[in-house]
Formats: C-alpha cells, sequence, structure tokens
C-alpha cells in the first residue's frame, strides 16, 4: 500500500505557472506508474499525464502537450507536475494516482489503485 499527498496548488493568473508535488510513503515508490488527474466542477475526472516507474517514459493528454512536464524523483518518493502557461480552463482539484500493476501508467482512472486527495488549482482571466 502506499499513501499520496499532493501539494502545490493555488490560485494564478493566466499565463503563469505551478509545480504540483505529490509525496509518497509507503509500499516503495519506484515500484508504481504514476499518474495525474484533475477534475473540474461538474466534470468527470480526465487523465493528465503519466509517468512510468524508471521515468523514462511519459504520455500526456492533447490538453496540456507542451505545456505541462511530469517527472518523478524516486529517490525523494515524490512525483511533479510542471504546469505552465496556464490556461482558465486548467481550473481543477488536481489528483496524483499510483499504478502497481503497469509498468508505464495509463489512461484509465480503473487502472489506478491509490490516489491522493487532491489539490485545488484555480487560473484567473
Amino acid at each position: 500500500q502506499v499513501q499520496l499527498v499532493e501539494s502545490g496548488g493555488g490560485l494564478v493568473q493566466a499565463g503563469g505557472s505551478l509545480r504540483l508535488s505529490c509525496a509518497a510513503s509507503g509500499r516503495t515508490f519506484s515500484s508504481y506508474a504514476m499518474g495525474w488527474f484533475r477534475q473540474a466542477p461538474g466534470k468527470e475526472r480526465e487523465f493528465v499525464a503519466d509517468i512510468s516507474r524508471s521515468g523514462a517514459f511519459t504520455t500526456y493528454a492533447d490538453s496540456v502537450k507542451g505545456r505541462f512536464t511530469i517527472s518523478r524523483d524516486n529517490v525523494k518518493n515524490t512525483l511533479y507536475l510542471q504546469m505552465n502557461s496556464l490556461k482558465p480552463e486548467d481550473t481543477a482539484v488536481y489528483y496524483c494516482a499510483a499504478d502497481h500493476s503497469g509498468g508505464y501508467g495509463s489512461r484509465r482512472r480503473d487502472e489506478y489503485d491509490y490516489w491522493g486527495q487532491g489539490t485545488q488549482v484555480t487560473v484567473s482571466s
């Protein structure tokens, strides 16, 4: 089992940047592929990005490609999401998630075994 705690959310103007962190504790962090998802009010939780266990492979949703970067530090047991050129439509609660069975992550929510509590990101226009 792994526990996940997100941080780094906040209020930012359009065009600004934020860096989210997800601290993991419990089982070996490097044994999990990881993902970021987000959920805006009244909408379903959607995939943002994922990263393989080693960090060598990443994928992104089309809506964030070129603006967001997912990374991980397996020594510090931490997952990151660097968000640049933020837009009002990026406003959502952002969640990190851990996938124990897959080595490369997934765009599917049901592939993930553990979730954090979420951190709010608000982008003003």
